[in-house]
């Protein structure tokens, strides 16, 4: 038993602390903390206390919850507002937004073809977009391949990858399982794992590699001319 707590849970109770007051300051459990004062009886005085305590928490909580709701308002009319000024993309909008995410998360030393991994299903569509209209690969030659925590169901994310890439599944590769002891037996933030689209044509990945490097030449030649200047 934790003589040095108890002592110091029953003086705090009778000096009018709440439970949860006790808990914080002997470093203790809600249920260890009840049993060691539940003979202590409060004064009025004290039960009052306790009592306005409590409602003023509640009006705090209240007020910022009140807050909360009206900033996050705020935030939804300016992100609604931007959304707005998006209507379509043209192909070559689509083209370049492809390119640069590529830049960014694509395979690059990848000789044999193009690899494109990413986690967010929004980008996986907008990837399967580019390379369809844009790069013009039919369907047969995508694959798509599914990175997953050992401890997540296989099944689930190979239909929701499905779904969200129209890959067919017998174009699958096997998925590959990744223990993680930090991630068992807690909540997820990757129910489905990490998916990516892999398409063997080296001549689309040295193409892609070459657009790159000409949005790069094009960034450089701004630069030298003053047009990028602040």
């Amino acid at each position: 038993m934790k003589i040095k707590e108890k002592k110091l849970a029953r003086k705090l109770r009778k000096l009018g602390y709440s439970i949860n007051e006790i808990c914080k300051k002997a470093e203790s459990t809600k249920s260890s903390v009840s049993l060691w004062v539940r003979d202590i009886e409060l004064t009025s005085r004290q039960q009052q206390k306790l009592s306005e305590k409590g409602i003023k928490k509640k009006i705090v909580e209240k007020r910022r919850i009140t807050r909360l709701t009206r900033e996050n308002a705020k935030r939804q009319i300016i992100i609604d507002r931007a959304e707005r000024e998006i209507n379509n993309l043209s192909i070559t909008e689509l083209k370049l937004i492809g390119i640069a995410l590529y830049w960014a998360e694509g395979a690059k030393t990848l000789r044999s073809g193009v690899q494109f991994s990413n986690s967010d299903p929004r980008m996986i569509q907008l990837m399967m977009q580019f390379f369809k209209k844009c790069c013009k690969v039919p369907k047969g030659k995508f694959r798509g391949h599914i990175f997953l925590h050992h401890h997540l169901d296989t099944e689930k994310a190979k239909k929701y990858w499905h779904n969200i890439s129209t890959i067919p599944l017998n174009q699958f590769y096997k998925t590959s399982k990744q223990q993680s002891k930090a991630s068992k037996r807690k909540k997820d933030n990757l129910p489905f794992g990490t998916f990516v689209i892999q398409i063997c044509n080296t001549e689309l990945f040295l193409k892609i590699k070459g657009w790159i490097e000409g949005i790069n030449k094009v960034k450089i030649k701004n630069n030298e001319a003053g047009v990028a200047q602040w």
